[in-house]
């Protein structure tokens, strides 16, 4: 057990020094289109850690968490058309417009179970989806181009090495500030309420109230998440928020682990490099991925992070 801690631990730490040296070598070795594309990678893993958030730890399998993913990317945009692009300003409008609608939605969403939550956040999801293709002053389902790079004072976001080195420490702060949260008691609460809500309940925990909160948080880091999308791409479209965003979403937290730390990381980066990968070899790439998700969930029940973890996804 010690083994495998040390060498998940020598593995993280081994992760981060390349991931800060990488820009640095990317030109020397010709890599420099691989700048953008594990910016991306880091994104959308943010994103599928703020759905592990309550997935993994709230047991709560939503199928419209990329409306918040969406949403954000959405406010950046206008914003961006309508003049405003510091990113100090229109990331946290970002996240306070995807906070408010995870809000509205959990609020009628937390009152059922099983299936029944499952189907009302991707009907929730696909009316925010509808929502967006009928503004037609914000390009409708041809999406909408950003008038230009996010600013930030003192740098250069139109710079990939430099925009690559923001996210990279937006989204390690993300990750460090959630696993405190995790680790605190309105983690472990949330986690009682995963394994038996009824008993919490009776020893006197707000469960609605903290599972309402859990929701918002993973709208805002969603949010966040398709705020620096939008600032990655220059362009937003409702395809963002569409239930198939979703399910990709999920499956990134299956293939990396659930409930594990570094489940949303580890699954984003695995889908988006074979993504990248099949595309050159077939236009059927969609065929190895189911391949490879039957065989994690087969024989890999914990995810590819579960297995440098000890006891258990938990």
């Amino acid at each position: 057990m010690m083994r495998t801690l040390l060498t998940a631990k020598s593995l993280s730490v081994l992760g981060l020094v390349l991931l800060l040296v990488f820009p640095l070598v990317a030109p020397a070795l010709n890599l420099d289109f691989y700048v953008s594309f594990v910016r991306r990678v880091l994104i959308f893993a943010l994103a599928a850690t703020s759905l592990n958030f309550i997935l993994g730890y709230g047991g709560m399998v939503a199928l419209g968490h990329a409306a918040f993913f969406g949403a954000g990317a959405y406010v950046v945009a206008i914003l961006s058309v309508q003049g405003v692009s510091q990113a100090l300003i229109a990331w946290p409008a970002a996240m306070f417009a995807a906070g408010m609608l995870a809000f509205v939605i959990g609020l009628i969403s937390l009152r059922t179970r099983g299936v029944y939550f499952i189907m009302i956040t991707l009907a929730f999801a696909q009316m925010v989806f509808y929502l967006f293709i009928s503004l037609r002053q914000y390009g409708g389902e041809d999406g909408i181009n950003l008038a230009g790079p996010s600013l930030l004072p003192g740098l250069n976001l139109a710079d990939d090495r430099t925009f690559y080195y923001v996210v990279l420490c937006v989204v390690l702060v993300c990750l460090w500030w959630l696993n405190r949260l995790i680790q605190a008691r309105f983690g472990q609460a949330l986690q009682g309420i995963r394994e038996n809500e009824s008993r919490m309940e009776a020893l006197g925990y707000p469960v609605f109230r903290i599972k309402l909160l859990a929701f918002v948080i993973a709208g805002v880091m969603a949010g966040l998440a398709g705020a620096l999308l939008a600032s990655h791409n220059q362009f937003v479209s409702p395809s963002l928020m569409h239930w198939t965003a979703s399910a990709n979403l999920i499956i990134m937290v299956i293939v990396g682990g659930i409930g594990l730390r570094y489940g949303g990381l580890v699954g984003a980066a695995v889908m988006l490099w074979l993504e990248e990968v099949l595309r050159l070899y077939t236009d059927y790439w969609h065929l190895p991925l189911g391949v490879l998700l039957l065989a994690i969930v087969l024989f890999a029940p914990r995810g590819l992070a579960g297995m440098f973890k000890p006891g258990g996804a938990r």
